[in-house]
């Protein structure tokens, strides 16, 4: 039902909610100012400056009402015209911006002083809190103290710019050179301590009571299982699915680690866990990509992790929501150009290159600050040269994704690309829930079918492969596992048996049959072919040449790294090779058919990288979380110096080639130990 207002009673209506809205925030105004017991003790001007805010908003709403009222009254005697309503809207609208603005900022300092007073009464601790001086009372002159020699130019910046961020408001600015001063000394470091106050660290900078709890490998996943509970996203139901496939072998291999005696013994950490690629508008891309055979190589390393640090008895917090993040961070309000309120609760963030923009987006000042407690999951690694803006520029290196300062090292990547880099890795799914563990170790389970499986889950992957597909055909059953919308028919060739999109239960049964893992050149480096070689298949891929680089080739346009990839899957070429791996020109018929028959005539058995196992990642985990410092200024104490052996390579070879050459890792943390005259005279 429609019910039709006359403008007299339109009028009345407004009258009636902006009166409301003004009773509200009177009511509001004198209780949290009376209720908190510090108020007493402050400045005057301090107390001020939360009453001239209000009062401000306060005065604005009465004078609209007043407006709203004439006109009102006006009704009684004479016809409200159009010219009358035309006035009211066009004074509306030139009051609408400044008025949502002021609002705003003063319902988010309600909510703020809400949540100061519920966190006192539950914590019994004073919360920090800077009140806005008004300025009436108080001169404020520019200091001129050497030691804060940008104070005169910030302060500056801040009386023109102070209302391009809410956040100022929030922390008390209101243009006045007192407030600004105050907001610089006592937020940022930028302005020495105003006359007659303290100089406590600045808020967000101090420093956190250590958890004096002790990290002991677990023996369940329950409590990851209830942080993954929480969210309906199809990507986070993958990972937790895939921890729940797994939480067997996680468990046994703790249990492994603990009777040798690897107990953690270190201090349990609060560690946040945030993939940026799920949440905004990347994750809602990302999203609908994982029904449709999208990548989930990224999903697979996140859930590895998350059970990884669960397992080695760490305190986890996973979250994929830009506004959990900036609660969980101590954001203030605004668009990020103020520190966070507090120090940062977490010993460690794991996040990837879209989690690392948004946190640099929400902590202002606070991120260089806490940077050194980041970890990056990089799946195709980030070279020190695009790590350091300033030199990436001045050579000419441009990349979306680098340029942040951190310590290469703290790049965690999918394979060991680079030494300059982390390894993370993640564990092999090799074991089937459905098989028993005696029939794993007997012969007849390496037997394999005459079975191709192609790996490729979407139509694009295989334009321009029929020909290099259909040859294997000839000897071998194919099978695809592309994904295939309803109502659309399929683009593969006739001869490939296409199962659409599988589970991950259903695609390792099937490699489970298989003889052969076929690549056609694309995804890069994901998990599958080593999933496929631990299941006794082998993996034939594709050899490039010339080799793929962020020059010629479109995927790594744009990457921070000057890679040349030899093939598909540079990994299971160079560290794991034949007979598991066989590498060639797909372009080439004879070379193809000579493959395939090699294939035919060889039977291996299932192998696993022990650096793909459970037991392996948790080492490898257990030894970064404990010797990893990068807050530290002194030289890595880690690796021991025990374990440097020296090379010497031949003259133009890199460090990289020349240990691998001999089986070994090239480590830069052992470097300092080489840069000396005496060890280039030895």
């Amino acid at each position: 039902m429609r019910v039709a207002l006359r403008p007299r009673s339109g009028c009345l209506v407004l009258c009636l909610c902006l009166s409301l809205i003004t009773l509200l925030l009177q009511s509001l105004w004198v209780p949290l100012e009376m209720t908190q017991n510090e108020a007493a003790g402050r400045f005057p001007e301090e107390q001020g400056g939360n009453i001239l805010g209000i009062n401000k908003l306060v005065h604005r709403l009465d004078a609209l009402s007043t407006q709203v009222q004439k006109l009102s009254r006006e009704r009684h005697n004479t016809h409200l015209n159009k010219n009358a309503l035309t006035s009211l809207l066009k004074s509306f609208k030139q009051d609408q911006q400044s008025l949502g603005r002021l609002l705003e900022t003063e319902l988010q300092r309600v909510s703020w002083r809400l949540d100061q007073i519920s966190s006192q009464q539950h914590h019994n601790h004073k919360a920090f809190m800077l009140t806005p001086p008004s300025g009436f009372t108080e001169k404020c002159d520019m200091p001129t103290d050497p030691a804060y020699p940008v104070c005169a130019e910030k302060t500056e910046f801040l009386q023109a710019h102070w209302e391009s961020d809410p956040c100022y408001a929030f922390y008390g600015v209101d243009g006045t050179t007192c407030s600004i001063l105050s907001y610089l000394s006592q937020i940022e470091n930028f302005c020495p301590p105003r006359p007659g106050r303290n100089h406590s660290s600045l808020p967000w900078h101090q420093k956190t009571h250590l958890n004096a709890k002790t990290a002991h490998i677990r023996d369940s996943l329950s409590s990851l299982y209830e942080e993954l509970s929480n969210s309906s996203s199809l990507a986070i139901k993958f990972i937790r699915s895939r921890v729940e496939r797994m939480s067997e072998r996680w468990i046994k291999a703790g249990l492994r680690m603990k009777q040798n005696g690897s107990d953690t013994g270190s201090a349990e950490l609060k560690v946040l866990l945030y993939p940026g690629a799920l949440a905004g508008k990347a994750g809602q891309h990302f999203e609908a990509m994982v029904e449709r055979g999208g990548p989930l190589g990224e999903l697979v390393q996140w859930a590895d992790l998350s059970a990884c640090l669960t397992i080695l008895g760490h305190h986890l917090t996973f979250s994929s929501s830009q506004r959990q993040l900036h609660r969980l961070i101590g954001a203030a309000p605004g668009h990020g150009g103020c520190p966070i309120q507090r120090p940062l609760m977490f010993d460690l963030i794991y996040t990837d290159y879209h989690g690392l923009a948004h946190l640099h987006g929400a902590m202002g000042l606070a991120f260089n600050h806490y940077k050194c407690r980041f970890r990056i999951l990089d799946s195709f690694g980030t070279e020190p040269t695009f790590n350091l803006a300033s030199y990436a520029q001045s050579r000419g290196y441009k990349t979306l994704w680098g340029s942040w300062g951190l310590r290469p090292l703290q790049y965690m990547n999918m394979f060991p690309h680079t030494p300059d880099n982390s390894f993370l890795g993640f564990v092999s799914e090799e074991a089937l829930k459905t098989e028993k563990s005696k029939d794993r170790l007997e012969p007849e389970s390496y037997r394999k079918e005459r079975i191709a499986v192609v790996y490729g889950k979407q139509d694009y992957m295989w334009q321009g492969k029929s020909e290099y597909v259909r040859i294997i055909s000839e000897e071998l059953e194919t099978h695809g596992t592309v994904y295939q919308a309803s109502h659309h028919s399929s683009n593969l060739p006739s001869f490939v048996k296409n199962h659409g999109l599988l589970t991950q239960e259903q695609f390792l049964k099937l490699l489970h049959r298989a003889k052969v893992f076929i690549g056609l050149g694309f995804p890069y480096e994901g998990p599958a072919p080593i999933e496929a070689i631990a299941l006794g298949c082998i993996f034939l891929q594709p050899r490039f040449d010339p080799p793929h680089t962020s020059d010629n080739n479109n995927f790594y346009k744009g990457k921070p790294t000057t890679r040349k990839i030899s093939s598909q899957h540079p990994y299971a070429e160079q560290f794991i090779g034949k007979p598991y791996v066989l590498t060639v020109d797909m372009t080439n018929t004879t070379a193809v058919r000579e493959a395939v028959k090699s294939i035919l005539n060889t039977e291996v058995k299932p192998f696993t990288p022990r650096e793909f196992t459970c037991v392996g990642m948790l080492e490898r985990v257990h030894s970064y979380i404990t010797y990893q410092n990068f807050c530290s200024t002194s030289v890595p104490t880690w690796p021991p110096e025990s374990a440097l052996k020296v090379h010497l390579g031949p003259l133009g070879q890199s460090c990289v080639s020349v240990c691998q050459h001999s089986s070994l890792w090239c480590e830069p943390a052992l470097f300092h130990h080489l840069n000396t005259p005496a060890a280039f005279t030895r």
